[in-house]
């Protein structure tokens, strides 16, 4: 089976769990400005992204108490798919797109294949959640 750690790029969370003196906002402030950057089109991620580059916000918890997909389920802003399974059907449309110009590359087609296992497992915990419908199901699109 192919690799299943997921590497040891990414960022750290703050060392102290507790809300910065010398952060200017309050707790409404940070969850408007959260519905606010999710009616703009971005995703929780890049939210979270946004908060810290331009607002200085360091951890949208240790302020709210909440992380970002709380707040935005709270107020039914979510999207229906979890991020990393949209982004993981995302690639899987990429590679086929790739497959189409390139019908004799055998390696996309096993990353095709792999991403495609990870899309039915990932969905198949969500399912087990209750995150996503128990009807949803991944399928190739026919070109």
């Amino acid at each position: 089976m192919h690799k299943s750690s997921r590497g040891s790029s990414g960022s750290s969370n703050p060392v102290d769990k507790k809300q910065p003196d010398w952060l200017d906002y309050d707790e409404d402030e940070v969850k408007e400005l959260v519905l606010k950057l999710k009616d703009g089109g971005n995703d929780p991620s890049q939210i979270g992204i946004k908060l810290r580059d331009e607002y200085g916000i360091p951890d949208v918890k240790t302020v709210t108490g909440k992380k970002i997909t709380e707040i935005l389920k709270e107020n039914d802003a979510q999207d229906e798919l979890p991020e990393d399974l949209k982004n993981l059907v995302e690639k899987a449309s990429n590679i086929q797109d790739h497959l189409e110009d390139n019908k004799k590359d055998e390696d996309a087609e096993r990353r095709l294949s792999l991403v495609e296992a990870k899309i039915r497992r990932l969905a198949s915990y969500y399912q087990d959640e209750g995150r996503i419908p128990e009807s949803w199901e991944y399928e190739r699109e026919e070109r």
